[in-house]
């Protein structure tokens, strides 16, 4: 017999519906047209005969949302290449910052995928959390004391701060953390006190062991997190390719800001990160790798 079907209408949307015959399991072709406050799947049949029986529908979601990631000092130099690198990549971003007036100036602020708070890390876990909120599923810390007369600024900021970001997604349940830090932070354990890298790193504040200690912090969270411990940090594009590391293994070597980035957006995606600490460098003469590759050579400890 021929079978008319009655136009449906969906209060929610986007939705896909499928219907079919309960018996025969025939397909029914869709068209969708769009209203302000309605869907209306228009409902076709592809035949002209069917055995009498109830036609079924089942209705599912198809809604994509972008996984949002925490980036705490978004405005550095290598934070704010890193707030690029993740919306390049997809990302939606909540960009932690200090400043606003700055942020606003340095950021890409016409993006609809950037969102940017003020939050301060040395103002405890508390506020932290707030800011950072239930729909963030990631933080990337990318903070750093400005060089000035305050000898405790290393460890207001690369310690307390980054402990007070750990505890913020301790409270939250966030369970991802990426630390951008440094090479030499264990520079006496390696016999590199002398170092002239080391000692220079180390006048203001004993910047390196303020965030040596933050990393042993982290590596006791439980958190799953992923240390990057970059060499000495350049401005410009990159020259070479990246050289990664195990812990305690380079003292030596610089590497783009840009690298820098890309290596932390590189650690949300690969498994191959979770529970690592990598130093890296950038050669000329080193061969191109994947990331798959280069967190897989790095065995965990």
């Amino acid at each position: 017999m021929a079978v008319s079907v009655t136009p449906l209408i969906l209060r929610n949307s986007p939705r896909t519906l499928w219907t079919y015959h309960s018996h025969l399991q025939i397909p029914l072709s869709l068209t969708l047209s769009t209203t302000r406050k309605t869907s209306r799947l228009i409902l076709s049949l592809n035949t002209t005969k069917m055995e009498a029986s109830e036609i079924t529908e089942e209705v599912t979601e198809n809604v994509s949302v972008k996984k949002k990631i925490f980036v705490a000092g978004a405005t550095g130099s290598t934070g704010k290449r890193i707030v690029e690198q993740l919306l390049a990549k997809g990302f939606a971003v909540k960009a932690g910052v200090r400043d606003l007036d700055k942020a606003r100036t340095t950021l890409l602020n016409d993006n609809p995928d950037l969102q940017i708070v003020k939050a301060d890390v040395t103002e405890g876990s508390e506020k932290l959390a707030q800011v950072i909120g239930n729909d963030s599923e990631a933080v990337i810390c990318a903070t750093g004391f400005r060089p000035g007369w305050d000898l405790f600024a290393p460890w207001k900021v690369d310690n307390f701060g980054t402990v007070n970001l750990v505890e913020a997604c301790r409270k939250l349940g966030v369970n991802r953390f990426i630390l951008i830090s440094s090479i030499l932070v264990n520079g006496a354990a390696m016999g590199q006190i002398l170092n002239p890298a080391y000692i220079f790193l180390n006048v203001f504040g004993l910047t390196l062991v303020a965030k040596l200690q933050a990393e042993q912090y982290i590596r006791k969270s439980g958190i799953n997190y992923t240390i990057v411990r970059p060499g000495g940090l350049r401005n410009e594009p990159p020259t070479g390719n990246v050289v990664m590391e195990p812990e305690d293994t380079l003292y030596e070597g610089s590497i783009s800001r840009d690298q820098v980035a890309e290596v932390a957006v590189e650690a949300l995606i690969h498994s191959e990160s979770y529970y690592k600490v990598v130093e890296i460098v950038s050669r000329a003469d080193a061969p191109k790798r994947s990331y798959e590759d280069l967190f897989g050579s790095i065995k965990q400890r």
